[in-house]
């Protein structure tokens, strides 16, 4: 009986890089290998990478530093760099001996099993045509699915590495699409996420990112809650608008990332939107879907970013009271365009800016979960509280952490509780 190789798999980034590591698992598992929940068992270890931001990418060469020792003990571990990070400089550092053996791209994880066999080499090239048709991820998770519908980006935003790292955008045929959500529902995963760089830009066979989400309603009662990320707001549609307002399955939340609140910072991010445009789609937002849930990103110290457009970010976010925000500080990265801009904004400067986006944001978000005090809200269980064991904790449909009394028993299903007090991160409910 030929013995499984055992490998195990590291995954850091976006939730688009969980969704590659379950299509990786998915192509190693269906070659013969086994996949374990240790390091200390394994044959082969697998980092799938993100390169947004430089911190990210140094976490993994330290974290490939420390693992490195495990080749004394064992000659014939292979260590296996994946994903953005593989993309953008893999070759560099296979080449530069710091104890990884491969690197393989975004686009060739299909390889995998060949490059394995023959115990080195790299797979680094872009295919533009590649979606993985045929191939459904394994979903790792207990009760969330996170399915791709599209990968790639076309938008080249001056700041973003991710149109050189993915490619150009290609959508998945919805047959694919709904494999992959039978796949999660027969797991009991009633919570679904469609991913994309940019889901408002989904078009195959005619069927556009509306169209998609009408179907995928139409065609699964199992669903409990449908989220989607990410959204660009130059692709925003009415007619999206108008899905989410008579969906009962699409969640009252959107993500939808605003970056800065200054027309001229903005077109230097090449966002292809002015702040009167993104407060334009806040409001018919608010007004077909009137209790919906609104978070984004924003970056703070864009090369160039004087104070006054700082103080224009702040202005926006009090005005737009956002649920919540995930915060930056701009990282320079190699490659892109605003990395060569003059002007950039001192390092110091970055970090105190950051800090005072964080604040105001935490004030805003308190203030909002404030409001929810006395009210109901239907929290789909997860898990138990990190604090708790005695208590549980899941999210509401707008996407807020809830906390509430419970038990096993409760975990996977939808409970209705209200809310008696809030944090700026969690709703504490009964």
């Amino acid at each position: 009986m030929k013995i499984k190789r055992k490998y195990y798999i590291e995954t850091y980034g976006c939730q688009m890089n969980v969704s590659d590591s379950e299509l990786i698992i998915s192509v190693l598992d269906n070659d013969g290998y086994e996949q374990v929940d240790s390091i200390d068992d394994a044959d082969i270890i697998l980092f799938n990478t993100c390169s947004v931001r430089e911190h990210a990418e140094q976490r993994v060469l330290g974290r490939v530093s420390n693992e490195r020792h495990r080749k004394i003990q064992k000659p014939s571990l292979k260590i296996g760099l994946l994903g953005c990070m593989a993309q953008r400089i893999g070759e560099r550092l296979v080449s530069d001996d710091l104890g990884i053996d491969f690197a393989v791209g975004v686009d060739q994880y299909h390889a995998l099993p060949e490059i394995l066999r023959e115990t080195c080499g790299s797979e680094l090239g872009f295919d533009s045509e590649q979606i993985y048709e045929g191939i459904i991820p394994k979903h790792q998770g207990e009760h969330c699915a996170f399915i791709t519908i599209m990968r790639g980006c076309n938008n080249f935003c001056s700041y973003c590495i991710v149109p050189y790292v993915r490619g150009r955008e290609r959508s998945r045929p919805y047959s694919d699409i709904k494999k992959d959500i039978e796949q999660a529902l027969s797991s009991n995963m009633f919570d679904i996420t469609l991913l994309g760089q940019n889901v408002n830009s989904y078009l195959f066979d005619g069927m556009a990112f509306p169209a998609l989400l009408r179907q995928i309603e139409k065609d699964f009662e199992g669903i409990k809650r449908l989220r989607f990320i990410t959204s660009h707001p130059k692709d925003l549609s009415d007619e999206l608008i108008e899905t989410m307002a008579n969906s009962s399955i699409l969640c009252n939340h959107i993500h939808l990332p605003m970056q800065s609140g200054d027309n001229k910072v903005l077109r230097r991010m090449n966002r292809s939107y002015s702040i009167e445009d993104y407060m334009l789609i806040v409001d018919k937002l608010r007004k077909a879907v009137p209790d919906i849930a609104l978070t984004t990103d924003l970056i703070a110290g864009f090369p160039g970013e004087s104070k006054e457009q700082f103080e224009a970010t702040l202005s926006a976010m009090e005005r737009i009271g956002f649920d919540y925000a995930f915060c930056f500080k701009y990282s320079p990265r190699e490659g892109t365009e605003a990395a060569n801009y003059e002007n950039q904004v001192p390092e110091s400067e970055r970090l105190k800016r950051l800090q005072e986006m964080i604040e105001l944001q935490r004030k805003i978000t308190l203030d909002k979960y404030r409001e929810m005090i006395g009210k109901e809200v239907e929290v789909y269980v997860e898990g138990f509280s990190k604090k708790s064991k005695e208590k549980v904790s899941g999210k509401s449909r707008d996407f807020k952490i809830c906390v509430l009394s419970g038990d096993a028993n409760d975990i996977g299903t939808i409970k209705r509780a209200k809310v008696l007090n809030a944090t700026a991160g969690t709703l504490i409910c009964e």
